[in-house]
């Protein structure tokens, strides 16, 4: 019984390590939030789903392979690979969603007018109009693709450390195990995402929202490359 509690302890433990080591449990809905306009409750919605298919998915492929009689080694072969799966994907959106950024930049820029002699007197005073502001993107593509990203991205420390030695003690406790690791990931995923959306809130870029798509991207890119090429 006493090592069931301790599992329960470093399960809360490495829930909350893994997660505040990792920039990509919350850096991608901090930018997203500040570049598209998300309000609070969506961003902690989509924080809160994405984040249930990321402890979801290893959990699933623990008790799954559990049941099939699964080598750990086999198990750890399988995260590692969606790991590196998981990077290019978070790779391709950080590059997919630089294009954009620079695609709004040039929609948004004033820097890209004709000549007036080029124009017509009847609309040449039109193009010096300021830009529309910006407003709050109802896309839904984008979180959907976040969710899909945290679906494929494994939980490394779960499965060897916590569901595999829980198991020998009871099934109980291996699902006990499970809910306080996704319990404290989940957690930590929103509390970071909180503190650091209301945090880029304080911050005005009103003469620079050209910019934020552009700066999400990059973000978000330099992220995926930490994971793929530093180990982040």
């Amino acid at each position: 019984m006493k090592e069931l509690y301790l599992l329960y302890a470093s399960a809360a433990s490495l829930g909350f390590v893994h997660t505040i080591l990792g920039p990509d449990h919350y850096l991608p809905f901090i930018v997203l939030s500040k570049a598209r306009k998300w309000s609070s409750n969506k961003t902690m919605w989509i924080t809160f789903i994405s984040g249930i298919g990321h402890v979801g998915s290893s959990v699933l492929i623990g008790i799954i392979g559990i049941a099939l009689g699964i080598s750990l080694n086999k198990l750890e072969y399988i995260e590692a690979f969606r790991g590196e799966i998981v990077g290019w994907m978070l790779f391709a959106f950080g590059i997919g969603y630089t294009v954009y950024g620079l695609y709004k930049y040039v929609k948004n820029s004033h820097h890209f007018h004709l000549p007036d002699f080029m124009v017509p007197k009847r609309i040449r005073g039109l193009q010096h109009l300021p830009t529309e502001e910006i407003k709050e993107d109802n896309t839904k593509l984008t979180p959907w693709l976040l969710f899909l990203i945290f679906v494929f991205g494994p939980c490394e420390v779960l499965i060897p450390l916590l569901i595999f030695p829980a198991y020998e003690n009871s099934t109980f406790g291996m699902l006990t195990v499970a809910l306080i690791f996704g319990i404290a990931t989940i957690s930590t995923m929103m509390l970071t995402v909180f503190i650091g959306h209301k945090g880029a809130a304080m911050v005005k870029f009103k003469k620079h929202e050209k910019y934020l798509h552009l700066f999400a991207g990059v973000l978000i890119l330099v992220s995926a490359s930490g994971i793929l090429f530093l180990g982040w």
